[in-house]
């Protein structure tokens, strides 16, 4: 299997974007978006239908699978279950999760390289057994690292990383899934999808001054939130994008996960064009040149947009100011200029902690230069930032050519501290012994998701995001009110100064991309005589146990788990941090089932009532008990439950400690689809309202399951402590195929019983 990006994988691809973009045209009888075109072009079958978005589902051929170190674990367990020699299309891992950020870079991978050994040679061992690439720890974050390298123009891919959608800026449409998606796919089968509705933003003028491409996306999320684009992709058209590099597309499409959207994606342009010259990808350029009609959508979209496209915003870049969202959620946006009227009235704390700038959404070469070139002032006014500042880069090349071309040491002459390539402090893997526990305070961050506790455990730790250019600038002042535009810094002569806009910044360095070495190892011609490396006495690894089939039976009187209150995304219901390094043990990961989630009934966080005790005990205990009885249960949730990271295991502990259902006013997509696959009813009240009707000490029935049909509401029987009984109706999305999930008891039921 060659893991490249070849140009002869791309030439085929062309090849039936063509073939099938004109039998899609013929069947749908008008212009084509973008999204249409590549869709289409990746279709087993172009069989007539003229999808709806929402409503159909399709079948698709993705041309990579990208995987990373933490959901990358059970991907392989289940892939292995296949019992398969070697993945059916091209695929990468990436170590980018398991890395330390807590010193500083060489410190912080040595350390890491230790703890999470075993989780490494797991992962190679499996990838040489399976025909796949494996990037070493320290090569870089993944939706960087595949930029570089994999992406290209018009392709489809897919990774177990809800920030996959980065491709989406070098015009590829990258989603991410959960990992028993990714191992079907790596097997083979079909990948199947909800056909995507489609939202157009259209974008006019020029970015200048201070602000960046990162301003895009906020602006988008704050007219959007966080669910405005559930089961979309989100298509960028206009002038306005031929101003915007490569990389900045990326961030853009990147951070389109925090709208819940399937994916986003830019037209191919020049910008792509020089940055796939950069990355020494010319012949892949030259292709994409010789097909640009398939790579852009048809000119009637631009011209008449609002025709093609399901929800059409337009965004002024000439007028566009820098914006800051948070804390808590990425869509609390508001201009720069009145964030400070926002810190006053909601009670923030002003002084900044800690400046955080990089991850996989600001790590580019022109981020980075744009960075420096605000740190360059202040070296020049004899002055650093206020307050810690942390810097990730995105990958190795990035880090060694920022080292060569003199932005790292821009940024280290102001103070900043440079961690390891990785995500870091973006996901959890942070740690700040300096903060006493529960101690509200602010962090200034250039990352994508803001939730609370997501970066370094503290729920009260108040997140905001900006662009890197804003970032430094806040901590060269260290506070959170200082608008950069109009407020002066002091210099150390005691000079009253006002800092300039970034200068412009090379989208790609003048003199190249440093190249590193000795961090891919490619799969071995042959790999018959490997083994995959697991330990059966692992704490880390485990080897998976088929879900038990459904019984048959209709649930009666399911005792309530949670009723999840507010916000309830997978980090709530799997968290991160110091549970990573379980990721692989499906077992000892269950011991963090909705460690995050607040319970409606009384308020705690991580903890509800053990019907067989009356009990106030943590979430898992109580499955755990439930569990030893045989008895199943079921989980209540709010608006778009489990939107965020795309992580599997948000599934599966609770499947593997006995959910039955969960049931929520909405579901956030790939968490849906992730409960689908592992054989839990994911099912949506018709009326939100009833929400309000649970109460503690229900007990819930599903009834005539043994009828389950497409698009037939599920009956539902509230029965409360009084002895009085309500009936409600739930709503859900599953398909034939999908329903066979459920009966099976998993989706990795079917696959292994075919």
């Amino acid at each position: 299997m060659n893991v490249e990006t070849t140009p002869e994988l791309v030439s085929k691809v062309y090849q039936k974007l063509n073939e099938n973009i004109k039998k899609f045209r013929n069947v749908t009888g008008k212009p084509l978006t973008l999204t249409e075109k590549i869709l289409s072009g990746h279709l087993y079958d172009v069989d007539g239908t003229n999808f709806v978005g929402g409503k159909n589902y399709v079948f698709l051929k993705p041309d990579r699978v990208a995987l990373q170190d933490v959901t990358g674990q059970m991907v392989m367990l289940q892939f292995m279950q296949a019992e398969l020699k070697q993945t059916a299309l091209p695929t990468t891992v990436h170590c980018d999760h398991l890395i330390r950020a807590e010193v500083q870079g060489d410190v912080d991978m040595k350390v890491s390289l230790d703890e999470n050994s075993e989780v490494f040679k797991f992962l190679q061992s499996a990838a040489a057994k399976y025909g796949c690439g494996f990037w070493k720890p320290g090569a870089g974050i993944i939706h960087q690292v595949v930029l570089e390298n994999y992406a290209f123009p018009g392709g489809l891919m897919i990774g177990t990383d809800s920030h996959t959608p980065n491709a989406g800026g070098l015009g590829m449409i990258a989603i991410g899934v959960g990992g028993l998606d990714a191992a079907e796919t790596m097997a083979g089968m079909p990948w199947e999808l909800l056909y995507p509705k489609k939202i157009g933003v259209k974008l006019t003028g020029k970015l200048n001054g201070w602000t960046a491409p990162k301003d895009i996306i906020l602006k988008v999320a704050e007219q959007l939130t966080v669910s405005g684009g559930t089961n979309s992709i989100v298509e960028y058209f206009g002038p306005g994008t031929n101003s915007i590099s490569c990389t900045g597309k990326a961030t853009i499409t990147n951070m389109g996960a925090e709208i819940g959207a399937t994916c986003s994606i830019f037209p191919y342009d020049e910008r792509m064009e020089t940055y796939l010259k950069h990355t020494n990808r010319s012949e892949i350029a030259e292709l994409a040149n010789q097909n640009k009609e398939l790579l852009v959508a048809d000119s009637e979209v631009e011209q008449s947009p609002e025709k093609f496209f399901d929800k059409v915003i337009e965004i002024n870049l000439s007028t566009l100011e820098p914006h800051i969202v948070g804390p808590h959620t990425p869509d609390l946006a508001r201009e720069i200029s009145k964030l400070s009227d926002d810190v006053k009235s909601n009670d923030y704390v002003d002084p900044i902690s800690v400046a955080l700038i990089g991850s996989c959404t600001n790590s580019s070469y022109e981020d980075m230069s744009r960075a420096a070139s605000i740190a360059e002032q202040a070296k020049q006014k004899g002055i650093k930032a206020k307050i810690p500042l942390l810097v990730t880069p995105g990958s190795e090349q990035i880090r060694g050519t920022i080292e060569r071309d003199g932005q790292m040491s821009s940024l280290i002459d102001i103070g900043a501290t440079v961690l390891a390539n990785a995500c870091g402090p973006c996901i959890g893997q942070w740690n700040r012994p300096e903060l006493e526990k529960d101690a509200k305070n602010t962090i200034i961050t250039t990352f994508n998701r803001n939730f609370p506790g997501r970066n370094d455990g503290h729920r009260s730790t108040l997140n905001f995001i900006g662009s890197p250019e804003m970032i430094i600038a806040l901590s060269l002042s260290g506070k959170l009110s200082f608008n950069p535009l109009v407020d002066e810094l002091t210099a150390s002569d005691g000079t009253k100064f006002k800092l300039e806009p970034p200068q412009t910044a090379p989208e790609v360095p003048s003199n190249g991309f440093l190249k590193p070495e000795g961090i891919f190892v490619a799969p071995p011609e042959n790999s018959d005589g490997l083994e995959v490396i697991i330990d059966p006495n692992s704490k880390r690894l485990q080897k998976l146990q088929p879900f038990e089939k459904w019984n048959g039976k209709d649930f009666v009187d399911l005792p309530i788990m949670v009723k999840a209150k507010g916000k309830c995304t997978t980090d709530h219901i799997s968290p991160a941090g110091a549970w990573l390094s379980l990721r692989g043990h499906l077992d000892n990961l269950s011991d963090n089932m909705l460690l995050g989630a607040v319970n409606a009934f009384n308020d705690e966080v991580g903890k509800g009532k053990n019907t067989l005790n009356n009990q106030l005990e943590n979430f898992s205990k109580i499955a755990r008990d439930y569990k030893e009885k045989q008895m199943s249960w079921i989980i209540i949730g709010d608006n778009n439950y489990g939107e965020g990271s795309s992580r599997e295991h948000a599934a599966m502990t609770p499947r593997y400690l006995g959910c039955g259902a969960v049931i929520t006013k909405s579901f956030a997509r790939i968490h849906e689809t992730n409960l689908k696959k592992q054989g839990i009813l994911a099912l949506t009240f018709s009326n939100p309202d009833d929400y309000d009707k649970i109460l503690e000490d229900d007990r819930i029935s599903l009834i005539d399951l043994n009828l389950l049909q497409q698009s037939n509401p599920v009956k539902c029987i509230i029965k409360h402590s009084d002895g009085t009984s309500e009936e409600i109706l739930l709503n859900h999305s599953y398909n034939n195929s999908q329903i066979e999930w459920f009966k099976a008891g998993s989706a990795l039921n079917v696959l292994r019983n075919k």
